[in-house]
């Protein structure tokens, strides 16, 4: 037997045996059946809302689902032409920069003492998760008395300092910034306790290793614990990142996204397009854009993240 023959059959006997070894497989076999239902969830719940969303958007609805038939990118050229849009992209932005710059800071701060090991510690953790698992509409309503112009408590404090009162709410340059430090307040904690918890992970080797070549604490945080949090603090931030640009809920409830359009993010505008307005197709193409921010913004910190040298 020759031997290209033989190496052939051999050939020909490691192929079979991997197809037989990939059709007896138990977990290959029996892993699928139990994902179905995962996909047809997934399909239900996320597919397609995102394709009638599509549709809508391409085509001209008024809120009493009578359809007047396609229209192609009318909607979304309406939007790119309407100042209105420009400007919620804009408060959206502002606020998503400016409360995920604040509570990475502060939770970075917080986190670094949250880390220490003291008494009550533990205790203190769960009281500092209050303001995070607390309903969105709660600390709202519990905000719009704090910034009461007459008698809330912030002017009260305001004026015990000696300072003049602030119409929090009702000014068009105070709005945004209300609403920022009742976000802050809220999700700091939260970006806390993650930090935390990359912090009580570190290894202590490069820390004792530059201890020894004489750097003092401030340089050992910021030459070895912060690149060694760079992963940690890019998925905190992530996490935080998708929630600011779909603000909603705190900004609904205290402002509605008033005084004149000053806190009007792109998820208030496309609520009030839709049930306001009673203009559904334009507010689908308002969401699909603010769809593809997040998506551009996650794809930005992923993409980051996996270039970060500790990412993984």
């Amino acid at each position: 037997m020759s031997d290209s023959t033989t190496r052939a059959i051999a050939l020909a006997d490691t192929s079979g045996r991997g197809r037989r070894g990939r059709n007896i497989d138990p977990v290959a076999r029996g892993t699928f059946p139990f994902l179905v239902p995962a996909l047809i969830v997934t399909a239900l719940l996320v597919l397609f809302p995102v394709l009638y969303t599509v549709w809508l958007s391409l085509t001209q609805q008024d809120i009493a689902g009578n359809n007047q038939g396609f229209v192609g990118f009318e909607n979304f050229a309406a939007m790119f032409q309407n100042p209105e849009f420009w400007n919620s992209l804009r408060v959206t932005i502002f606020l998503f920069v400016l409360c995920l710059f604040v509570e990475t800071v502060l939770g970075l701060a917080l986190g670094y003492l949250l880390s220490r090991d003291v008494p009550g510690r533990a205790i203190f953790q769960g009281m500092l998760l209050i303001p995070a698992i607390t309903a969105s509409v709660a600390v709202a309503l519990v905000w719009l008395l704090i910034f009461d112009p007459a008698l809330g408590a912030a002017n009260q404090i305001l004026e015990a300092i000696g300072l003049d009162p602030v119409v929090w709410l009702g000014s068009r340059e105070m709005a945004p910034w209300s609403i920022a430090i009742v976000d802050i307040w809220q999700w700091t904690p939260f970006m806390a306790l993650i930090i935390s918890a990359g912090i009580r992970s570190l290894p202590t080797d490069p820390f004792e290793a530059a201890a020894i070549d004489g750097a003092g604490p401030i340089k050992q945080a910021l030459y070895v614990g912060l690149p060694l949090l760079r992963s940690v603090l890019l998925v905190a931030m992530l996490l935080r990142t998708v929630d600011l640009v779909r603000f909603f809920d705190t900004v609904y409830i205290m402002t509605q996204g008033g005084p004149v359009n000053a806190t009007n993010t792109l998820n208030v505008y496309g609520y009030r397009a839709a049930f306001i307005d009673q203009d559904p197709s334009y507010a689908a193409a308002l969401q699909l854009s603010l769809l593809v921010l997040v998506i551009l913004i996650a794809a930005i910190f992923t993409i980051v993240r996996k270039r970060v040298p500790n990412a993984e």
